[in-house]
């Protein structure tokens, strides 16, 4: 049986002292607080009641217990929004296909792919899969991660879906994160179903879906909308499905091809559009309208050596919020860091260091649904956030391979301390 770290998490009630908050990254009810000012955070009962400058903390919290933070930055708990953390077995000789060059498709079409991970996933128990995913999801928590996104859809059928979403929420009761799971049954064709592309479709509309949200496992749905897996129609009829049931929608929009799925996708509300390298000014204009978030996963597109950019300057022209996320999975981006990730982003796709800064806290939180709870250091939000061993929040961008020591606020605990 998988089990977390033995030490127990601490309570960080108190007032948190000698801060200074990264710009743009949090909210001060009593005045802006100047870049080099120190600043407090005042957290009781796991919720912060204040944020604002050192020396206008109000007299009422000058007698809780002090932490101080010894001048260290201080960001949002970070948020990785697209993951397929929960999977059996590796894929690193698909990495060697590639290398001799093969495609991505050429790899799935010999059978590798997503269906390699799927035959791992179904001889796995749930207990293994726990145990699989539970060193992944720690290295990412002890990089400042306080919230995650798993995806299912390495299943393919009802019980290996189940078995999946149900090892993903014990991951967040083992390692006390906020873990939103999402159900991306319609990722691939399973084997058994091979040419009967619309088959699946009903199965996954009419058995699977309805059966794992009314066991409480979904919280969003997604599907792969692409040449090699499925059509607009079988998105539309997935996303039908979800919204008959009242859960939100998302997609791996435009990764591979102009399928038009992001325009689909924001005509129903979706949260996110993941991907998008080849994103059209049509599903830009639509994902505006919708206030549809644009994740980036620089990962997948480093890992299969891609030429084509997600279209940054369009977006950023847009204003469409740009989240940066590590895509974990098996086959196309092995990352177990969001810092790296937002290195690649800035350094592969132009990102300035705050659009990076906000694509791992504030806009990843957006692409959850989760805005009014994480991604953002302000009063009446959960006590998530990082204080970190650098001098400027670029810093956090501009390393890359090195593991910061840093002090981690998570759900209201102190859930990692700094040595030094």
């Amino acid at each position: 049986m998988a089990q977390a770290n033995p030490h127990p998490a601490v309570s960080a009630d108190g007032c948190w002292h000698n801060l200074r908050l990264a710009p743009q990254l949090y909210v001060s009810e009593v005045a802006d607080i100047p870049e080099g000012t120190l600043a407090c955070i005042v957290v009781q009962q796991g919720r912060m009641v204040w944020v604002g400058p050192q020396d206008a903390m109000p007299a009422q919290y000058q007698a809780l217990p002090r932490h101080d933070g010894a001048g260290r930055l201080v960001t949002p708990g970070l948020i990785d929004c697209h993951t397929h953390l929960v999977y059996g077995g590796e894929r690193a000789n698909e990495f060697a296909m590639r290398l001799a060059g093969a495609s991505y498709e050429e790899v799935a079409r010999a059978g590798g792919g997503i269906v390699s991970s799927v035959r791992a996933t179904r001889e796995a128990s749930e207990d293994e899969l726990v145990a699989l995913a539970l060193p992944r999801l720690e290295q990412l928590l002890a990089e400042g991660v306080t919230a995650i996104e798993i995806k299912s859809g390495y299943g393919l059928a009802l019980e290996h879906e189940r078995k999946q979403l149900r090892a993903a929420r014990r991951l967040g009761e083992l390692c006390a994160v906020t873990v939103r799971t999402t159900f991306l049954g319609a990722h691939a064709l399973p084997p058994e179903y091979a040419g009967r592309s619309q088959e699946y479709t009903d199965l996954v509309c009419q058995v699977m879906l309805p059966a794992l949200a009314a066991e409480g496992l979904i919280d969003a749905v997604d599907v792969f909308c692409e040449r090699i897996a499925f059509s607009l129609a079988e998105t539309e009829q997935v996303f039908e499905a979800a919204k008959a049931l009242g859960l939100p929608v998302k997609l791996h929009a435009e990764q591979l091809s102009n399928m038009e799925g992001a325009a689909l996708a924001a005509r129903y509300g979706a949260l996110s559009c993941d991907h998008i390298e080849h994103l059209s000014e049509h599903g830009i204009a639509e994902m505006k309208k919708a206030g549809t978030v644009a994740v980036l996963l620089p990962g997948a597109f480093y890992t299969l050596r891609d030429t084509k950019v997600p279209p940054i300057e369009e977006l950023r022209a847009a204003k469409v919020p740009m989240a940066v996320s590590t895509d974990h999975n098996p086959g196309t981006s092995p990352c177990l860091s969001l810092l790296l990730m937002a290195n690649m982003a800035c350094t592969l796709f132009r990102l300035t260091v705050p659009e990076a800064l906000a694509g791992i806290t504030r806009h990843a939180a957006q692409a959850l649904g989760l805005q009014d709870e994480q991604g953002l250091i302000a009063v009446g939000r959960p006590a998530n956030f990082v204080l970190w061993p650098v001098q400027q929040a670029a810093e956090l961008a501009y390393w890359f391979g090195s593991k910061p020591d840093c002090t981690v606020v998570r759900q209201g605990l102190i859930a990692q301390q700094a040595k030094a």
